[in-house]
């Protein structure tokens, strides 16, 4: 590649890192406006909400990139059904932390997901994990020990909900690998996870419903929309740059969300928050890095 071919590509690659934050700071926006509706309101009606624009979005957008029916079409079925539900569930109960946790405390949890997704990828897709990627997964769950400091008076056990979220997480990445690997397109792991994610948060939302004040509708508007907004960001940050690039600055999400924390909610993380949401991150790059070299 020639000096000019270097200059493009790092130009594109620039954009595509800019995108991934900016999606990233979408998300943290998010979660802080969740903060504030998680605390009066049933997680499960504020979710059906958010599906429901999604689904919007989800069938409008597959019906101009290639058509619904095309989309529907699937190698395994089963499975699509399965991380679509993953993934209504990890959302769910990450936000249920959110009414126990402080932004800082339940990102750092949910950032160990990569690394249960490692642990799990060896006998579930049968890949090979190197020493050095077990040794890092291994300091990053070290780490998640320090932010539980279990048999401590200051343990918490609401922890546990986060923690759920980052199993949930890790299934569902596991198994959208494993479906796209098997042929399945970007638009049909969209739809699937739109239109049965949309009928599973329905028959938990209605049950909750209770009627918002102008303020939460509101704040259920900005949460859908801006939930659409970040993930195109994404979308079009991976067309930029590719996700060996992009992954390590996903966890600049942890770092927008603790500063959110501190200004929106005088959410000052402890020393032992700091210190394990460091190694859980140095474990989950050091993974990423290893991964690319392919040990």
């Amino acid at each position: 590649m020639n000096s000019q071919n270097q200059a493009v590509a790092k130009q594109t690659h620039t954009l595509g890192i800019s995108l991934c934050l900016g999606s990233m700071f979408i998300f943290a926006v998010q979660d802080s406006i969740t903060k504030v509706l998680v605390q009066d309101m049933a997680v499960a009606q504020f979710v059906m909400v958010r599906y429901w624009v999604f689904a919007l979005f989800a069938v409008g957008w597959v019906a101009w990139r290639g058509g619904v029916r095309r989309a529907l079409y699937t190698q395994k079925p089963g499975l699509q059904i399965a991380r679509s539900l993953l993934s209504v569930a990890e959302i769910a109960i990450f936000n249920l932390s959110l009414r126990y946790l402080g932004l800082a405390e339940a990102h750092a949890l949910l950032a160990v997901f990569p690394l249960i997704a490692i642990a799990l990828a060896s006998p579930m897709l049968g890949e090979k994990v190197g020493l050095r990627r077990w040794m890092a997964v291994a300091a990053g769950f070290a780490g998640t020990l320090i932010i539980l400091r279990p048999g401590l008076e200051v343990f918490k056990p609401e922890a546990f909900i986060a923690l759920s979220a980052a199993v949930c997480f890790a299934f569902y990445n596991l198994i959208t690998r494993f479906v796209s690997a098997a042929g399945d397109s970007f638009n049909t792991n969209m739809l699937y996870m739109a239109l049965v994610g949309c009928i599973s948060a329905t028959l938990f939302g209605i049950p909750e419903w209770r009627e918002p004040s102008l303020d939460e509708w509101l704040m259920m508007a900005v949460l859908s929309v801006t939930g659409i907004f970040g993930h195109l960001l994404l979308v079009k940050a991976l067309e930029y740059a590719p996700a060996s690039v992009l992954q390590p600055f996903n966890y600049s999400l942890l770092v927008f969300a603790t500063v959110f924390g501190v200004l929106l909610f005088a959410e000052i993380p402890d020393l032992p928050t700091l210190i394990g949401s460091a190694i859980i991150t140095g474990s989950g790059l050091y993974v990423i890095m290893q991964g690319q070299n392919g040990r």
